[in-house]
């Protein structure tokens, strides 16, 4: 497996300080991000997962704990919008370019609004998808949210 994608060069770019972790990708799991944290043997809090979603039409990304469930009322308030939904997964790759599974919030081919949850910033580390099935980075939160330009909101039901 590569541990060069678009997402960390973009990381590499911004000079972010950030790790690398690989781990067997099972696409049969219930739960990709509960299934990273337990290979990478930390807490399910700490690994978050990148949602794509329409708000109000209009597409958006959502980071939120692997271990939580993304509430679309909350996703649509936070981006000033009245309902959310999840994108289709096709939809999601084309405008990511990155394959379900291995979707990053970074170096996605399209600019979108992003928010991830406020839980974020209760850990010294996070890990999010490095842009390919079974690789994660690892950084501090208040770096994931400067590059990419985050909104920080509550948005877990």
């Amino acid at each position: 497996m590569s541990k060069a994608t678009r997402a960390t060069r973009m990381l590499e770019q911004a000079g972010v300080d950030f790790s690398t972790h690989a781990y067997d990708y099972d696409p049969d799991v219930d739960s990709i991000g509960l299934a990273a944290a337990q290979a990478l043997g930390v807490a399910p809090g700490s690994v978050f997962k990148t949602l794509m979603t329409l708000v109000d039409g209009r597409p958006a990304c959502a980071m939120v704990p692997s271990d939580g469930e993304l509430a679309m009322k909350r996703l649509a308030a936070a981006l000033a919008g009245k309902a959310a939904q999840m994108m289709k997964p096709a939809d999601a790759e084309r405008i990511a370019g990155y394959k379900v599974g291995g979707i990053s919030p970074f170096g996605q081919t399209r600019q979108v609004p992003m928010v991830i949850d406020a839980s974020a910033l209760a850990w010294e580390a996070i890990y999010l998808n490095g842009g390919q099935r079974g690789l994660q980075v690892e950084l501090a939160p208040a770096d994931a949210v400067r590059v990419l330009g985050a909104q920080v909101a509550a948005v877990v039901a």
